[in-house]
């Protein structure tokens, strides 16, 4: 597997690693928002969030509350983002799920602008039962 999250998991590229255990490693992202903006990954490959087992969500979101402290400790941001792509569409580059930690400033020129749309008529319902109808308990 050509996965360059993986190569650093297995210290065959270089990354500047922030956290590591036995589940998560975290390391600086290389082409940053801002400085200190940090990656934390499962050591095992999946392909997105709806690949990766509950377990080990447990163990991503712990070890990222734990950078994400540090990093505001350390770093000193105005706020954090903690964001993940999933696909093409929303900009993921690296098939392997990870979270990343975006160190926020106030006049940092970074932010998200969507473009807000309105459910028209009755839409709003028909979208909850489509959703609602598909969730697996």
């Amino acid at each position: 597997m050509n996965c360059i999250f993986c190569q650093i998991v297995e210290k065959n590229a270089h990354a500047e690693i922030l956290y590591e255990n036995d589940h998560i490693i975290s390391f600086l992202d290389i082409r940053p928002v801002n400085l200190g903006h940090a990656l934390v990954i499962p050591k095992i490959h999946y392909t997105d969030f709806l690949t990766i087992p509950e377990n080990e969500l447990d163990e991503i979101f712990k070890a990222t509350q734990k950078v994400t402290s540090a990093i505001v400790d350390s770093v000193k941001p105005d706020g954090f983002n903690i964001v993940t792509n999933n696909g093409v569409a929303a900009g993921q580059s690296v098939f392997h799920f990870h979270l990343h930690i975006i160190p926020r400033f106030d006049k940092d020129n970074f932010a998200f602008r969507p473009i807000f749309k309105n459910y028209e008529n009755n839409s709003m319902k028909d979208y909850a039962n489509k959703i609602i109808a598909e969730i697996k308990l």
